[in-house]
């Protein structure tokens, strides 16, 4: 095992970081990229790098020599156009310069199901038929998922090296300052309603509330990640990754209040978003972290309003299957009320959101 080299583009974020976890944990050789400050995992080394520049990327290529390479990370944009031109660019600046090494072995991209419900500026307006799988066709948009995979297969024919590419739905799991953390902004959200007495009601719209959809535990992310780098049987194929349990938010929202400690307001039949209700939500969470001691008292490091809205927002049923994974022999799963209690007690444990009083 020593043998594998890990390079995690992104360690710092949702995905990169639950991927060097659980990389260091099997033993794996890991670096962590990222233009943020370090991460403090044991066994993982961290190293700054500006992907978007191809002479920064190419120092930590050349130092590294990866076997494995895992990229988890992308830059949000203004326009879909802007996120072809600018996440392209880093996918392909990263790639030049760990392929031109010739010990790489494998790629891990990961993407999302996007893929199947289309770029931020054509939203689900004609998304794939649920449950999505991977032989549907691309949406005729046009989508930065798309060309990173044109990029990616482009690459491995000129590298020799073997790739997957991952597509999660919504990832809920332990990080901070990410920009689609889901799981922590609504850990937040019950905390501010528990503190002022704000109605804790499902935001989102009725298609969700009462369809069908699931989710992708980051944990269960990190451990498709690492099998499908190291099984022959799933080398050059694109996975749905999904904790493989489907739910009703009308279900999930009475667990989710009992996990953080509030009473849930009954759903009105419409949405209330979020990115509306909290606009005065800073001053307050200050006032909460300093009471109670807590490590981030900047509420926008740790909530994404706009992006639990675009989800719990969709006038559509989104979730996929995994039997493609299943078939290749990828069988872990995990239920998907767990991954949210989890969250919510490492984010106690880490002083991230208060106690919950008995």
């Amino acid at each position: 095992m020593s043998e594998r080299r890990a390079l995690v583009v992104g360690a710092t974020g949702l995905t990169g970081r639950n991927a060097a976890e659980q990389l260091a944990r099997s033993g794996w050789q890991v670096t962590g990229v990222s233009r943020k400050q370090g991460m403090d995992t044991e066994g993982v080394r961290t190293l700054s790098a500006d992907i978007t520049d191809p002479m920064s990327i190419a120092a930590v290529a050349r130092e590294v020599r990866a076997t494995h390479l895992f990229y988890c990370t992308w830059s949000r944009q203004e326009t879909e156009a802007r996120n072809i031109e600018v996440n392209g660019a880093m996918l392909r600046n990263v790639l030049e310069t760990t392929g031109r090494t010739g010990t790489l072995e494998h790629v891990c991209l990961v993407t999302g199901l996007k893929h199947y419900l289309g770029p931020f500026e054509a939203y689900a307006q004609n998304p794939a038929k649920p449950p999505f799988h991977e032989s549907q066709p691309r949406l005729d948009y046009e989508n930065f998922y798309y060309i990173q995979e044109d990029i990616l297969w482009d690459a491995a024919a000129r590298f020799g090296f073997g790739w997957t590419v991952h597509r999660p739905h919504t990832v809920i799991g332990y990080t901070l300052g990410n920009a689609m953390n889901m799981g922590v902004t609504l850990a937040v959200y019950g905390t501010l309603a528990r503190e002022t007495g704000m109605p804790f009601v499902f935001p989102g719209s009725p298609e969700q509330y009462d369809g069908t959809t699931d989710i992708t535990d980051a944990r269960l992310l990190a451990e498709h990640l690492v099998w499908a780098a190291t099984t022959p049987e799933a080398v050059n194929e694109a996975y749905n990754v999904t904790n493989g349990d489907t739910f009703h938010w009308r279900q999930m929202w009475e667990a989710v209040a009992a996990g953080l400690g509030v009473e849930p307001t009954p759903y009105p039949g419409h949405p209330a978003p979020l990115e509306d209700r909290m606009i005065g939500a800073a001053a307050i969470w200050r006032r909460i972290a300093g009471r109670d001691g807590l490590v981030e008292p900047n509420v926008d490091r740790l909530v994404s309003w706009w992006h639990t809205d675009s989800d719990l927002g969709r006038t559509v049923e989104t979730h996929a299957t995994m039997a493609k994974s299943r078939e290749a022999g990828f069988t872990r799963s995990q239920d998907s009320t767990r991954s949210f209690l989890d969250l919510f007690d490492r984010l106690r444990a880490e002083r991230v959101i208060p106690a919950v009083e008995a």
